[in-house]
C-alpha cells in the first residue's frame, strides 16, 4: 500500500509498505476523509516526539471498515466509521483509573504517527475496534465528521477540564481549530463572557459564531493587560490555553482569578532557543501560592467519546464544518494539505482531504 510518511526529521515523502495485519480484536480501515494537523508539523519539522523513520503520518480520519478481526462484534466491512485520534488500550491500568489517553505510558494512547503508522495511507490499523470506532451518523458530511476525532475532542476537553460554571468568564488563548472548539465547548457549558485571543480574520469570524463575546488581538498590546483592563483588574474564572509558545502560560496565570482553573490543551512541540522548559510567572502565580490550578490533558479517544461528539453535531449544538476552509480531492493532496498547515495562510483554519474511489 501507499502512505505519506515522515522519512526523518525535516523530510516527508510517499512510501510503499505492506498492508497492516488485522488481529482478532482489531480492524483495518480504508480512509474516506483525512485532515492534516499542526501536530504533524511539530512531529516532522520540530522533531517533537523524536526522530522517526518512514513512519506514516496522520491521526484524523473517517473511513470505511475493510476488515475486522474474528472477535469484533459491533462492526463489519462496509461500515462508515469515525476513527478517534487517540486509540487507547482499554484493558490497561491507566484506562481503569480514568486516564485512558495515557495507557502504556505518557501519551501512550496516541498511537497514530507517534509510534505506529498513521492514517495517511491506503489502509490503516485500529486496535480494539469495538472500543475505538464509532459509526458515522447517516447524513453527516465527511468535512464535519473528520473534525470530531481530534479538533472537537481536544477543544471540548479544554472546556471540560476548565471546570466552567454557568455564567463564568473564560479566556481562550489561541483560536486555531482546537481553540475554536474550546470556545464552543465553553459556550455549551454555560459560560457568560468569553474572550477569544487571536488575529486571523477567518478564525475571529468563526469564534464569534461559536460564542466568543470579546476578541483580543495581541497586535493591540499586551494580551494579559487587555483582559485585565476589560475585567476591571479581576481577571477570568477559567483559562483555556490552545496555542502559543512556552511563554503563553505567563499570560494565563496573570489573568486567572484565585480559585480558577487554567486548562492547557496546547501542544508544546518545541521550546524557545535552547530552553526545554516552560516558564511560569512568579508574581502572576502569586509566588506559587495563588490558588490557581493548572490542568493538562491529551485528547480523549474511544468509541463513547466519538458517539457523544457526533450527537453534538447531529443535533445542531455546534457546526464543525465552519472550520473546514480548504477541501482537496484525491489522496495525493495530503502533501499539499500538510504544507498548508505548515505555512498557515491567513484564510486557513483546517484543510480536509476527501479520498475519491
Amino acid at each position: 500500500m501507499k502512505g505519506f510518511a515522515m522519512l526523518k526529521i525535516g523530510e516527508v515523502g510517499w512510501i510503499e509498505k505492506d498492508r497492516p495485519k488485522c488481529g482478532p480484536l482489531d480492524a483495518i480501515i480504508r480512509p474516506t476523509a483525512l485532515a492534516p494537523c499542526t501536530s504533524d508539523v511539530h512531529t516532522v519539522y520540530e522533531g517533537a516526539v523524536g526522530d522517526r523513520h518512514n513512519m506514516i503520518l496522520g491521526h484524523e480520519a473517517v473511513g470505511i471498515v475493510d476488515e475486522v478481526g474474528s472477535m469484533v462484534k459491533d462492526f463489519k466491512p462496509g461500515d462508515e466509521v469515525i476513527v478517534p485520534a487517540i486509540t487507547p488500550d482499554w484493558d490497561n491500568e491507566a484506562a481503569l483509573r480514568g486516564y485512558s489517553s495515557q495507557t502504556g505510558g505518557a501519551l501512550g494512547g496516541w498511537k497514530f504517527s507517534n509510534f505506529k503508522d498513521g492514517v495517511f495511507s491506503d489502509y490503516f490499523h485500529v486496535n480494539m475496534a469495538d472500543s475505538n470506532l464509532a459509526l458515522k451518523p447517516e447524513g453527516m458530511s465527511l468535512e464535519a465528521a473528520v473534525m470530531i476525532p481530534d479538533m472537537l475532542s481536544t477543544g471540548f476537553m479544554g472546556a471540560e477540564n476548565a471546570n466552567i460554571e454557568i455564567g463564568a468568564s473564560v479566556a481562550v488563548l489561541g483560536i486555531g481549530a482546537v481553540g475554536l472548539c474550546g470556545i464552543a465547548g465553553a459556550s455549551l457549558r454555560g459560560a457568560g463572557r468569553i474572550f477569544a485571543v487571536g488575529t486571523r480574520p477567518i478564525s475571529v469570524e468563526v469564534a464569534k459564531k461559536y460564542g466568543a463575546t470579546d476578541i483580543i488581538s495581541y497586535k493591540d498590546g499586551d494580551t494579559a493587560e487587555q483582559i485585565l483592563e476589560a475585567t476591571d483588574g479581576e481577571g477570568v474564572d477559567a483559562v483555556i490555553v490552545s496555542g502559543g509558545g512556552p511563554n503563553i502560560l505567563i499570560d494565563a496565570f496573570k489573568i486567572a482569578k484565585a480559585g480558577s482553573t487554567i486548562s492547557n490543551n496546547n501542544y508544546f512541540g518545541s521550546g524557545e532557543g535552547d530552553r526545554d522548559t516552560i516558564p511560569l510567572p512568579r508574581e502572576g502565580w502569586a509566588y506559587g501560592m495563588g490558588d490557581k490550578n493548572l490542568i493538562t490533558g491529551l485528547c480523549p479517544g474511544g468509541r463513547v467519546r466519538m458517539e457523544q461528539l457526533a450527537d453534538i453535531v447531529t443535533y445542531g449544538r455546534m457546526d464543525p464544518e465552519l472550520m473546514t476552509t480548504h477541501v482537496f480531492k484525491g489522496f495525493d493532496k495530503v502533501e499539499e494539505g500538510l504544507e498548508l498547515m505548515r505555512e498557515k495562510p491567513k484564510d486557513l483554519i483546517k484543510p480536509v482531504v476527501l479520498i475519491e474511489d
